[in-house]
């Protein structure tokens, strides 16, 4: 048993924001060498931070039921650091896979739906973890469209984000829905609903990479 917890494969769950207030506001490098800089945490839309740990810690009841080892950047309300040392916690860690836990936000009340995140193509970057990233975008964006049937808003390769530019391990972030669409609001407050998404991402990671 023990030799089987030691190999079983690692997930690194990332519930996003919930950084300090004055932590968040101070800035840091898009990716390893990079001029450009983005703030440590924008706070995201209002009550993003306790859905996603919500989230978050159901997953990772369904991941160890699994048999998969599991980290979390952040396992309470507040969080001391920004996105560079979250991915660098999940690097540290050797992790099958940093997956991010968020949810949307837009000025277009109607907008609605799930996607998925992962890393465009950056040499020096994520040239060593694109395709293995793409990969497991695709695994869990298929769990999550499965497990709550929520609009299917496709992958989406994006090039800005701190969190991927400085993992190196495989990496996606997940969108799982609208806080400024009333119904999905509501659906992803309920604890019933955060089951079924924990339920989505954990089919997910199974069919990117299985425990052992």
């Amino acid at each position: 048993m023990l030799l089987e917890t030691l190999t079983a494969a690692l997930i690194c769950l990332d519930p996003g924001h919930g950084t300090l207030p004055a932590v968040g506001r101070q800035r840091e490098p898009i990716g390893p060498g990079s001029r450009a800089t983005k703030i440590k945490d924008g706070g995201g839309a209002a009550g993003e931070a306790d859905i996603a740990l919500g989230i978050a810690r159901r997953t990772r009841v369904l991941l160890v039921r699994r048999g998969y080892r599991v980290a979390m950047t952040r396992t309470g309300s507040g969080y001391r650091g920004g996105n560079i040392a979250r991915a660098q916690f999940c690097n540290r860690h050797g992790a099958a896979l940093m997956l991010r836990i968020h949810a949307d936000g837009s000025t277009n009340a109607s907008q609605r739906g799930i996607s998925t995140l992962t890393p465009a193509f950056h040499q020096g970057w994520t040239d060593d973890i694109y395709r293995s990233s793409r990969r497991a975008a695709r695994a869990i964006q298929s769990g999550l469209v499965r497990a709550t049937s929520a609009h299917n808003l496709g992958i989406v390769e994006r090039s800005d984000l701190t969190g991927f530019n400085w993992a190196n391990v495989p990496v996606v972030l997940a969108e799982t829905g609208f806080l400024s669409n009333p119904v999905e609001r509501r659906l992803l407050s309920s604890s019933a609903y955060q089951w079924r998404v924990a339920r989505g991402l954990t089919a997910g990671v199974a069919a990117f990479s299985p425990p052992r």
